[in-house]
């Protein structure tokens, strides 16, 4: 049996096959043959190939429609969270003008509700203030009175409400009318003072009136003598400092 190399055989078939295969028609079959069991021709290659190629393309327009179907739904999203966000601003915006309005409505009713308080408040001090006052003096004349009506009619005191023009503003500082009580019995000359309510300068000023009462007529009083149902205790400590008698409630003390 020869050997025939291997080598030398693959190179003939490539140098004497192709012209081989011409010549023999029958040779190419049975080439074609024996080659179709394990590979393809050209022409089911092709088919293959085409059918590839055509599931891909439709792979690929099915992609693309997805990806198509993916944004245009994002953009409905976008458009749908961009119209949610506007009317969000508009309902806020109208919200918040509405809040200041009616911020404005009830500061408006505020300030309006504050005024009427304010001057009811005020006029409801003027009367109180008034009232005070005019109950203040019928309190001051009732007192005095009441005093010169004991004192005189049962025990045959003199009291006397004397008005003195202070012409050269000892007292007040200028020139005005001074107002006391005189009480006088068995040569005894008490100086009084009858008031609704006393301060610290209410002491003070009923002093200097009383040393400008005993300069004028020059007659020394015995006794300074101060009545009223509240005072001040700073009003008490000056009347202390200046010898003059207090004679009040003693739970009523102005602070």
């Amino acid at each position: 049996m020869q050997i025939v190399d291997t080598v030398e055989m693959k190179q003939w078939l490539r140098q004497e096959l192709p012209a081989v295969l011409r010549a023999d028609p029958g040779l190419q079959q049975f080439i074609r043959d024996l080659m179709a069991r394990d590979f393809a021709d050209k022409e089911t290659t092709d088919e293959r190939f085409d059918r590839i190629m055509s599931k891909l393309e439709r792979d690929s327009e099915e992609q693309n429609r997805k990806w198509e179907e993916q944004n245009r739904k994002w953009d409905e999203n976008q458009a749908e969270l961009r119209h949610m966000r506007e009317e969000s601003e508009r309902k806020w915006a109208e919200n918040r003008a509405e809040h200041e309005e009616i911020r404005a409505e009830n500061r408006a009713e505020h300030e309006k509700t504050r005024a009427y308080t304010d001057k009811a408040v005020t006029r409801l001090d003027h009367k109180i203030t008034a009232l005070g006052a005019r109950w203040g003096i019928y309190a001051e004349e009732s007192f005095r009175g009441g005093l010169r009506g004991i004192l005189a009619e049962s025990f045959g005191v003199e009291v006397v409400n004397v008005t003195e023009f202070d012409k050269e503003g000892k007292v007040f500082g200028h020139p005005d009318q001074i107002e006391l009580d005189i009480i006088i019995y068995n040569g005894l000359l008490i100086i009084c003072e009858i008031k609704s309510s006393v301060s610290r300068n209410d002491i003070h000023m009923f002093e200097r009136k009383a040393r400008f009462y005993e300069e004028l007529h020059q007659r020394k009083a015995q006794r300074l003598i101060v009545i009223s149902p509240m005072v001040d205790q700073r009003a008490r400590n000056m009347a202390t400092k200046l010898n003059v008698e207090i004679y009040s409630h003693t739970d009523e003390v102005i602070p």
